[in-house]
């Protein structure tokens, strides 16, 4: 082995990436006491920590501000972050099953592939709630099934594939099947290649909303704001578009799949 090692070109060891040992700023047993001892009223201040890679399950978080704290692969299942502060918050390949962010600030945090199932199947009794959440121009890509979404701020958000072809890995598209994005604004958003079929899109501010190729197969859109917002090749087999606002200015309808079929 050691002959092989020393015959090997350098160019090879250089192409290793080094691995360095990474140290969170806080240990999990010291988070957890002291958010026991917090109160919502006097809430933590953990903004711009590390708590990368730390084990959080089911604590509750009290309204913690969590603005640009490192959590990237953080377990928070379970956990309660509702009404928390997560301005730009990194929450990339966090355990998300069961978590709450309910009415929290997101607003610019960036969370791509979460956890957010213990199966290949997506189960709603697992999938993080959003409820009335700020996550304008936030940047997510991953599974949300079944998640709740409803009332949330999502403005100018990107949901959309890292590249152009629409194809990163395994996992090609953020899937929002059957969500619950009732009444939630997606003006501006970035839904290209997004997967929302049977999602549920009831008064929906989508205004300007890119959805190209993204597929609303059986989506409810009754009463949802389509203006300007640009359906290029989106799949709407099925979709349920009574009452929807602004689709006479939306662009790309000629373009769209199965427009026909769709349900007035």
């Amino acid at each position: 082995m050691r002959r092989l090692l020393r015959s090997a070109p350098l160019a090879l060891f250089a192409a290793i990436p080094a691995v360095s040992a990474h140290a969170a700023d806080l240990t999990a047993r010291q988070v957890t006491e002291e958010l026991y001892k917090a109160s919502e009223g006097a809430p933590l201040d953990y903004s711009k920590r590390d708590l990368a890679g730390l084990d959080l399950a089911g604590l509750k978080f009290k309204k913690a501000r969590l603005a640009e704290t490192n959590l990237f692969g953080a377990d928070l299942s379970g956990s309660d972050l509702s009404g928390s502060d997560l301005r730009a918050a990194k929450l990339d390949r966090i355990n998300a099953i069961g978590a709450r962010f309910d009415r929290a600030n997101m607003a610019g945090a960036s969370l791509l592939r979460p956890t957010t199932t213990t199966s290949f199947e997506w189960n709603q009794s697992e999938s993080p709630s959003f409820t009335g959440a700020d996550l304008t121009k936030a940047q997510l890509f991953g599974v949300f099934s079944g998640g709740n979404f409803a009332g949330a701020r999502m403005s100018g958000a990107t949901l959309a594939p890292q590249s152009d072809t629409g194809f990163i890995e395994v996992l090609w598209r953020t899937r929002l099947d059957s969500a619950d994005l009732s009444g939630a604004d997606l003006s501006g958003a970035n839904l290209s290649h997004v997967s929302l079929r049977f999602a549920n899109l009831k008064g929906a501010n989508l205004k300007g909303a890119v959805l190209k190729n993204a597929d609303l197969s059986h989506a409810d859109l009754t009463g949802a704001d389509l203006s300007g917002a640009n359906l290029s090749l989106a799949d709407l087999d099925s979709a349920r578009i009574g009452g929807v606002k602004g689709l006479e200015s939306a662009t790309g309808l000629e373009n769209a799949r199965n427009r026909d079929k769709a349900i007035n």
